[in-house]
């Protein structure tokens, strides 16, 4: 099971020019991350055969979608590939079985039918919602009938396009680990478009970064989440505190608008362009890298403060850093010094 992609658009000033291979040890769920714009959902329209590229190659399974130098381009429905919209696209009309059964318009056996139907809403826990009509359902109980319309079709590829974004927060976690429980069960690749971090690192076991068009990284979650290499990836996986810097020493960094001079664990390579710290990763007790502050303001959240600080020797136009404390962590006074461990020290070379 994988997923060979290769394409280069042209569109206006825009393109789009990605190459990244899903793996071959079995079903994975791979994460494509990006801000608006930057052409993730135009990659599973031409994987799909919606949208088609200007040259390249692509390859399911062994079967070629598409590939330039043959002439090869498959017709959508010829592909065996399923793709939810980020508007989930019901028909209005129809009731929740109408719907899922649209997905079985080729099978004339009503027995099949019949058949795939009952797998596919106990899979999804859609049972007693039949007759429903999309206007009756709650925003999850209509992802899950758009997900059965395309799983009944057993697509050999699975790509969703933003499928949480219509939901408000709440409903968003408790559907993601009901996701999470559908797509192991479906037992085939997932694509999972989408620019929010959490969806991202809940769902996949890899993560590939969009940049204007670009792939920037293709990492283990985990891994590009403790090292993501570039300005972009820090950004898109939360980091809130960047800024420019140079090499002066092989484990050592200079942060002029900081006016600090930082430790890391890593060997700092030539082409450093800034280093990231995330909120959480400052604190008043780390030995290594420290150096005074000075308050400026806070806000609450339910279950942490954000701490808006400056480094004593910050130059004057340099932005505030954030400070991520919980709670119960909080100390009475706001700290005269911060450490930060050269581990928690990212690396940026883009």
């Amino acid at each position: 099971m994988s997923l060979q992609v290769q394409i280069h658009k042209k569109l206006g000033a825009f393109t789009l020019d990605v190459t990244f291979e899903t793996r071959t040890d079995g079903p994975e769920v791979l994460g494509l991350l990006g801000a608006s714009g930057c052409g993730k959902s135009y990659t599973l329209k031409c994987i799909a055969g919606i949208e088609t590229p200007d040259s390249g190659r692509i390859v399911l399974d062994g079967v070629t979608l598409f590939d330039s130098e043959r002439h090869i381009d498959l017709p959508p429905q010829k592909r065996q590939v399923g793709y939810l919209f980020q508007n989930y696209a019901l028909f209005p009309n129809m009731t929740v079985r109408q719907n899922i059964l649209c997905g079985l318009h080729r099978e004339k056996d009503k027995t099949v039918r019949e058949q795939e139907l009952r797998r596919v809403m106990a899979m999804l826990q859609l049972e007693g919602l039949e007759n429903h009509r999309p206007h009756q359902l709650s925003g999850g109980q209509a992802q899950r009938v758009a997900l059965g319309r395309i799983l009944v079709n057993k697509p050999r590829l699975l790509m969703l396009d933003e499928p949480f974004s219509a939901l408000d927060s709440h409903l968003r976690d408790k559907l993601q680990l009901q996701l999470r429980q559908v797509l192991a069960e479906f037992g085939h690749t997932v694509l999972l478009v989408t620019h929010s971090r959490d969806e991202a690192y809940h769902l996949c076991r890899r993560i590939a970064v969009l940049e204007e068009g670009s792939l920037l990284a293709l990492k283990e979650t985990k891994q590009l989440f403790a090292d993501p290499g570039s300005i972009c990836a820090a950004s898109l996986t939360g980091c809130k505190n960047i800024a420019a810097a140079r090499k002066v020493g092989e484990y050592e960094v200079e942060v002029p608008a900081w006016g600090l001079r930082l430790q890391t664990a890593q060997p700092v390579g030539e082409n450093i362009r800034a280093v990231g710290i995330r909120a959480h990763y400052f604190n008043p007790r780390t030995a290594q890298n420290r150096a005074p502050v000075e308050y400026l303001r806070e806000m609450e959240e339910p279950f942490e403060w954000i701490v808006e600080f400056r480094w004593r020797d910050q130059a004057p136009d340099a932005a505030p850093l954030w400070w991520r404390v919980p709670k119960d962590r909080r100390p009475a006074q706001f700290p005269e010094e911060f450490g930060i461990a050269p581990a928690n020290v990212l690396l940026l070379y883009r």
